[in-house]
């Protein structure tokens, strides 16, 4: 157990690091500065700098499959079929995972590409099946005359890059509490979408 807290600590300091410098000026010795630890002693914990951002990395990205599998069956049960609500519910627990963890999904945001080839082509394909859900439900909505005549491919890569803007500027102590930020894009969202 003091190993799996150390290791998770490990993770969140470099994910603040990460977040802050980025990825690439961010050495080994810093995260074990930061941590009050030597630089070798680290290594007793991760195997490499590259470790610590898949571990990061994947970590974040299964928060948000999780949460999306939630919002889907949460918007199934309180409005079956309808693809507003689903798109909706989807946004929510995007902007949900972002600022539950902002330091995190930073990292994932934006410091995926660093990752070693092997790596990258993993989260490619879970981002691509995490994006397909956002745009089936476009799909969907167009379908059925709720949403705009529209490419849904571009319409979600634009929500999702727009949403994903949270993690540069988010701050907990902001003006506005996360539940209020969510209720903003996800009027936002379907505003983008919604046929006129």
């Amino acid at each position: 157990m003091v190993e799996i807290s150390r290791r998770r600590a490990i993770e969140d300091v470099a994910s603040d690091l990460f977040r802050e410098r980025g990825y690439a000026a961010t050495s080994i010795r810093d995260i074990a500065r930061a941590m009050s630890l030597q630089g070798a002693s680290l290594y007793a914990h991760v195997a490499s700098k590259e470790d610590v951002l898949w571990a990061i990395v994947d970590r974040a990205a299964g928060r948000f499959e999780v949460a999306a599998d939630g919002a889907e069956r949460d918007a199934e049960t309180r409005r079956p079929g309808d693809p507003a609500e689903a798109l909706g519910a989807l946004t929510r627990a995007h902007v949900d995972v972002l600022t539950s963890d902002v330091d995190a999904a930073g990292v994932f945001v934006h410091e995926w590409r660093s990752l070693d080839p092997g790596h990258r082509d993993a989260i490619l394909s879970r981002r691509d099946a995490y994006q397909a859900r956002f745009q089936r439900r476009i799909e969907d909505g167009i379908a059925v005359g709720a949403f705009a005549m529209t490419d849904p491919a571009i319409a979600t890569s634009t929500l999702l890059s727009a949403i994903n803007g949270i993690a540069a500027w988010y701050d907990p102590n902001g003006r506005l509490p996360a539940n209020r930020i969510a209720d903003h894009l996800v009027e936002l969202s379907l505003r983008m979408v919604a046929n006129p």
